[in-house]
């Protein structure tokens, strides 16, 4: 079967570099002395997971229960939930545990007592992790307030939770301007942890873990004393943010969109049929300008063709803004970078495992839409 056989939109997954991407963070990780435990949350797919697993992850990450139970349900038995789970879940969480080894992210002490009653209820024990705020601002204790110690104190007193570690994201690398801000952020992340771990140790409390994860941040963690986990998930495919903050060259990305130019109502003008529903809404972040809901490659999928900027997105049209000359005409094919692969995985039900035209297998994406 050809790529150029089939009707578009398509997401199609270059094997040759998904492989490569796999195995090359798998060595950076392990020469470097640090566990790889991939985010599964870009490709939600059991089969790229194994295959993570299988090049030496000691596991995945998921974010929502519901991904997690697709994982265990296909055979995967050590999973981290990197997201702050409410104890209303406790029932679902009780039946994975029955099958699969599971841990937690917690940065609420109400949330981590409740916890610890169900898992005392239950007669089971709880892996859990401390979140910690490193600067995105988003989920975890602040790191640099009296009650950070005080909270690793209480969370390591209660019954039936086994505190493991700490856990960050340091999300705030994707508004980086630059590879040495990125560096900069990084070695603040491991500051950070490294602190906390030893007041913690002062305390006499040990922390095994200590785990970080983010893909345009990956290659100065890798370089950061004390960090004993890694949790990238982006690199498995890699997209057009990834490739405008320096984390991978345009021959690593894995994941593009072939699409059919569908009309050409004037000679600025093309559209697509590759819309919101398959690019998503989302913007590239970068070093640099990053306009447009995705970048448009030349026939040979070598470059990047900056005379074709997608500017407008519908649900099912994307408009192509064109400067100069282009021979693109109705019913020629293309293929998009996307601006954020997470996202597009998650909106079709499977994806295209390619070898340049040829379809060489289609990978369900079995964990899409699991958002509780």
């Amino acid at each position: 079967m050809l790529v150029s056989d089939l009707p578009t939109p398509q997401v199609l997954i270059d094997r040759a570099r998904l492989f490569a991407n796999i195995s090359r963070v798998q060595d950076l990780a392990s020469s470097a002395g640090i566990s790889l435990r991939p985010h599964s949350k870009t490709h939600k797919s059991p089969t790229i997971a194994q295959m993570q697993i299988d090049r030496g992850a000691v596991g995945i990450c998921c974010a929502k229960v519901g991904e997690a139970e697709v994982m265990v349900a296909a055979g995967l038995a050590d999973i981290r939930l990197a997201y702050p789970i409410n104890p209303s879940n406790a029932p679902r969480l009780l039946a994975l545990m029955e099958r699969g080894s599971l841990s937690i992210a917690i940065d609420h002490l109400g949330v981590a007592r409740a916890w610890s009653d169900a898992m005392r209820r239950a007669n089971r024990t709880l892996e859990v992790l401390v979140k910690v705020d490193v600067g995105f601002h988003r989920c975890g204790i602040d790191p640099d307030a009296s009650a950070a110690a005080d909270f690793i104190r209480s969370l390591a007193s209660l019954p039936r939770l086994r505190l493991r570690g700490l856990l960050s994201h340091a999300g705030q690398g994707y508004q980086a301007t630059s590879a040495s801000e990125l560096c900069v952020i990084a070695q603040r992340e491991a500051e950070i942890l490294t602190t906390l771990r030893e007041g913690a140790a002062r305390d006499g409390i040990a922390l095994e873990t200590i785990s970080v994860g983010a893909t345009p941040t990956l290659r100065y963690s890798l370089q950061q004393p004390g960090i004993t986990e890694l949790r990238p998930g982006n690199y498995v495919f890699f997209d057009r943010t990834q490739l405008s903050l320096g984390a991978a060259s345009l021959g690593d990305c894995a994941m593009t969109v072939a699409a059919t130019v569908v009309s050409k109502p004037a000679a600025d003008r093309l559209i697509l049929d590759c819309g919101s529903k398959t690019l998503t809404t989302d913007l590239a972040r970068g070093f640099g300008p990053t306009p447009g809901y995705g970048a448009v490659l030349t026939p040979d999928n070598g470059t990047i063709d900056e005379t074709l900027a997608i500017e407008r997105l519908s649900e099912e049209h994307a408009v192509v803004r064109v400067t100069g000359r282009t021979v693109l005409e109705p019913g020629d094919r293309v293929r998009v970078l996307p601006n954020h692969a997470c996202v597009v995985a998650n909106m079709v039900d499977e994806v295209l495992l390619v070898e340049g035209d040829g379809v060489i297998d289609k990978l369900p994406v079995a964990a899409r839409g699991r958002i509780s």
